[in-house]
């Protein structure tokens, strides 16, 4: 199966990931439409994938944790190109942990930004492609929420949920022809994780865009780790009996 879809949209436009995804799409000749809140980087990103070879670039420009209904936003998604064949749902920030046990309303705005606004704008987008019977819902979340480790459990529980309601919409959509792909990268060198150390567990977004675009491609659904060598790490690390994960600091 190859499958190069042409009508695609990504929340989260700005993330690295989402951006160098858009770059690889853009040299196929896809159409895309960037959702974010920043407008001035939105053009910036827009100028340059029209170089790369995008057949069209529309921007959209709003705040997705600022609301809890999409409706309009999204009728002018579809309406737009009279359909769209691929969401791919970027949205999140880094947590700070010691900070978010400090600051319960910094907690609580963090949480619903990485989880509430993601959640609710799924379900608008699941009710959209089942009723169009064809495409692909895709969302980015991370290994963090596999198992829930002390430095960082409130972004991990972000997403814990998302990846639990991917797993649901999965069960719902197969039957009406939509799929719907997790994707859990491991640890990604972008702008959000500047200021950790880096390892020989790390790669550069473009390495999981890759593995992205390619999934997107052969029409994968279900979860996909990125790079593939977290599956069995995750694996491992969700198989530790808790008397020894409570001894580990990593």
């Amino acid at each position: 199966m190859d499958l190069k879809p042409q009508r695609i949209v990504l929340f989260g436009a700005t993330s690295a990931i989402a951006e160098a995804c858009a770059r690889r799409w853009a040299a196929e000749g896809a159409r895309l439409c960037l959702v974010g809140r920043d407008a001035a980087r939105l053009e910036r990103i827009a100028a340059d994938l029209r170089l790369r070879g995008a057949t069209e670039v529309a921007l959209e420009a709003q705040d997705l944790a600022a609301s809890a209904d999409f409706g309009d936003l999204l009728d002018r998604l579809w309406s737009r190109w009279d359909g769209i064949d691929l969401a791919l749902l970027a949205q999140g920030s880094l947590i700070d942990q010691a900070r978010a046990e400090r600051e319960p309303d910094y907690a609580g705005r963090e949480l619903a930004f990485n989880a509430g606004a993601c959640l609710l704008l799924l379900l608008d987008l699941a009710n959209r492609f089942a009723a169009q019977g064809e495409g692909c819902l895709a969302a980015i979340g991370s290994v963090a929420g596999d198992r829930g480790r002390a430095g960082n459990y409130l972004y991990g529980a972000a997403k814990a949920a998302l990846a639990t309601a991917m797993s649901g919409l999965e069960q719902r959509l197969a039957p009406r022809g939509v799929r719907v792909l997790a994707i859990k990268p491991g640890w990604v060198d972008t702008p959000m994780t500047a200021d950790f150390a880096k390892g020989a567990l790390w790669v550069g977004p473009d390495r999981v865009a890759r593995d992205i675009v390619r999934a997107v491609r052969r029409g994968r659904s279900g979860v996909i780790y990125t790079p593939a060598f977290w599956r069995p790490i995750a694996w491992a690390v969700r198989a530790l009996p808790g008397w020894l994960f409570r001894r580990l600091r990593f």
